[in-house]
């Protein structure tokens, strides 16, 4: 499989490289009726899982500008950070500018300064994958929640190319798993979005929350999201224990017994 003619080769097998987004190709997505329908989709299990900001700092990476309205009341900070490569938009439009950008790999953040972080619309367009999670894990808090969205391998929109789930690379259950327990992060859920096809037609879209409903209750298959939160392992570092050990008593020298063997008498 090939992209942009371009591939590169991964745990022994050839993937296509990840091809950037661009920020206003992801905007006229999200302002198209496809596009909201999406985000409401994603955002209501953002939102289960994170039902309240009071006082965290929150962050998204990428391209997570859609799902991060509703933390920015009672939040003690809330950023968009997106990669130079994609480009920037300005977010929120109204109020002071929090949209920055960054090198995904270079994040201008102090260690431990996230409580919550999102990427979105940034995994599968990294070229670093591990990289890119190695720094998310350095800005991230002691025992600090991550929420990754990427495009499943499986799903329909990943084999569209007409919405940005169709561009980079699509990621399959295990290869995740694998990705962040290196990463040292550790998954509390798995769950998936987007059980409606990508069809941009009135009926389809209308129908999409009940498709939503009836796949996430009897478990279809071909969602075109995996959403997964995991928690920040902090490595615990292990004290030395003293042991009792039974102290030997102290040897005193005492003269050998002779061994010259007499011999008798003539």
């Amino acid at each position: 499989m090939r992209k942009g003619g371009r591939s590169f080769k991964v745990m022994g097998s050839v993937r296509p490289i990840a091809m950037p987004l661009d920020v206003l190709s992801l905007q006229s997505f999200y302002g198209s009726p496809l596009g909201s329908v999406a985000r409401r989709l994603i955002g209501r299990v953002i939102r289960e899982r994170w039902d309240s900001s009071a006082g965290l700092s929150i962050a998204a990476l990428g391209y997570g500008a859609p799902f991060l309205d509703r933390f920015r009341d009672g939040s003690r900070r809330c950023l968009a950070l997106m990669p130079a490569e994609q480009g920037v938009a300005i977010w929120p439009e109204a109020g002071r500018c929090a949209a920055a950008l960054v090198d995904p790999q270079m994040l201008p953040l102090p260690d431990g300064s996230i409580d919550r972080l999102l990427l979105a619309h940034a995994l599968e367009a990294a070229d670093r994958p591990d990289a890119l999670l190695e720094e998310s894990w350095r800005i991230t808090a002691p025992e600090g929640r991550m929420i990754v969205i990427v495009p499943s391998r499986r799903g329909v929109w990943a084999r569209t190319d007409s919405t940005p789930y169709g561009q980079g690379l699509p990621y399959s259950k295990s290869q995740l798993r694998d990705l962040l327990h290196r990463a040292e992060f550790s998954p509390v859920f798995w769950g998936e979005a987007l059980h409606a096809p990508p069809v941009a037609r009135p009926f389809m879209m209308r129908s999409a929350p009940t498709i939503e409903r009836v796949g996430g209750a009897v478990g279809l298959p071909f969602a075109g999201v995996h959403i997964v939160e995991a928690i920040k392992q902090v490595p615990r570092r292990v004290g030395v224990r003293a042991v009792a050990r039974a102290r030997p008593a102290p040897l005193k020298p005492v003269l050998a017994p002779s061994a010259r063997r007499q011999l008798p008498s003539e």
